[in-house]
């Protein structure tokens, strides 16, 4: 065995990737065997630098991608020219990427071509409908292909990959980083990161209903729709205060905000740094999201989580009572919130489900899985934080509404390790 230290790139562009990387880019610094290289793609900017200072992190490399107005084709395009001048210049051992943004997929397909084994974190999550969410479903269907370790964070997950050929021993089920940075996160005690949220929890003790939307699957008169709902809740429930952090899109924001305005228990902010958002859910009383993200935090944090999406790559919290789907329509979001907050015995089998998603050591099993694959350790013990098999029990349509069929082909088959030539 050499005693060299293995090189280990781990690539992110957005925010959520950020977030979810963050556990394992520590998790490799910590470890001896392992000098990690830490490029960003800037898919995202201020939010991406956002999550990077909350933990610490100083990027090696950072293409700098981001341009107003970027289509998907533009963030494909840069990111896979850029990450293959990186990889010319570092060889490493592995590219870790996570998840199912866009950058994930260019970097995975930059690797493929320069014959570097791609370890996937996240693995595995499935709507088996192309177009939703759109263009993740796909990004992730195709990382998966490009692959040779796949880090899924559950059993499901893992389920999924076996139904697609790929190898069983490729596998490792890890829980999911989300839940290693929110414990991280929430107890180093971060603030707000905003002086109007701030006086106005801090003077004003009503349970919060927390909102986010931003999928593209959902801009137009869904995302208009949306707004509508928010505007017909907050008159139908005074005593609770919605909380609004918007994303910054100018298509969100011109479809959601014109019903948002003049409402006294409505507060609109700008989109919240990540430790800010997640004191935020902390103290929020309700979850009404399409994120995916929040899908697994909000479980977390003992929250009822109210999904405005038809499908979900997540299902295991639907199975285990903690997340709900409820759609995009006016009527079925208004309906869906106001059942819950009348039904205290509902609100509490929702807050009090059983996590399925992690128990905060997903990263440094993912370390040792990436050990395990190059050679330097045993196959680390697995999570198996199902709490039952209700998840098998659920049909597709209760899971992902009423699927799109589409086939793949076969895995790939995974490539050997290629030997690295240097540090960062």
């Amino acid at each position: 065995m050499s005693s060299r230290p293995l090189t280990a790139m781990v690539v992110y562009g957005t925010r959520p990737e950020a977030v979810k990387t963050a556990p394992l880019v520590r998790s490799l610094a910590a470890d001896p065997r392992f000098v990690p290289t830490v490029v960003v793609t800037g898919q995202h900017r201020e939010m991406l630098d956002q999550v990077n200072e909350v933990f610490g992190i100083v990027p090696d490399i950072d293409l700098d991608i981001h341009a107003p107005g970027q289509t998907l084709s533009d963030i494909t395009t840069r990111s896979l020219r850029g990450v293959e001048r990186v990889i010319a210049g570092h060889r490493p051992d592995v590219i870790a990427v996570q998840g199912d943004t866009t950058t994930t997929f260019a970097v995975a397909l930059a690797a493929f071509y320069q014959r570097i084994p791609v370890v996937h974190l996240e693995a595995g999550l499935r709507t088996n409908d192309p177009y939703s969410p759109f263009p993740e479903e796909i990004n992730r269907r195709v990382t998966t292909r490009l692959a040779s370790l796949h880090l899924a964070p559950t059993a499901g997950s893992r389920r999924n990959l076996l139904g697609e050929n790929v190898e069983p021993r490729a596998i490792v089920v890890t829980g999911n980083t989300v839940v290693d940075a929110l414990h991280w996160t929430v107890a180093s005690g971060q603030g707000y990161g905003d002086a109007v949220l701030d006086a106005a929890l801090s003077a004003d003790d009503r349970p919060v209903l927390l909102v986010t939307t931003h999928r593209r699957e959902s801009w137009g008169e869904p995302m208009r729709g949306v707004g509508r709902a928010l505007a017909r809740l907050a008159r139908r429930f005074p005593g609770h205060f919605v909380v609004f952090p918007v994303h910054r899109n100018p298509v969100v924001r011109e479809a959601v905000l014109p019903a948002l305005t003049n409402l006294p228990n409505v507060l609109v902010t700008e989109p919240l740094a990540y430790g800010g958002f997640c004191r935020l859910m902390a103290r929020a009383s309700l979850i009404l999201t399409d994120s995916g993200g929040v899908q697994e935090e909000g479980p977390s944090l003992g929250k009822p989580v109210l999904v405005m999406r038809d499908t979900t790559e997540r299902p295991e919290a639907v199975a285990a009572g903690t997340v709900r789907l409820v759609g995009t329509g006016e009527d079925d979001i208004v309906g869906a919130v106001s059942r819950l907050i009348g039904d205290p015995a509902e609100y509490a089998r929702m807050a009090n489900a059983v996590n399925p998603y992690g128990d905060g050591a997903a990263a440094p099993r993912s370390v040792a899985a990436v050990a395990h694959f190059l050679g330097h350790g045993p196959r680390p013990e697995e999570f198996s934080g199902d709490p039952s098999t209700a998840a098998e029990r659920l049909t597709a349509a209760e899971v992902a509404g009423s699927p799109v069929t589409d086939s793949l082909p076969g895995a790939l088959p995974g490539t050997e390790p290629t030997a690295g030539t240097g540090r960062s």
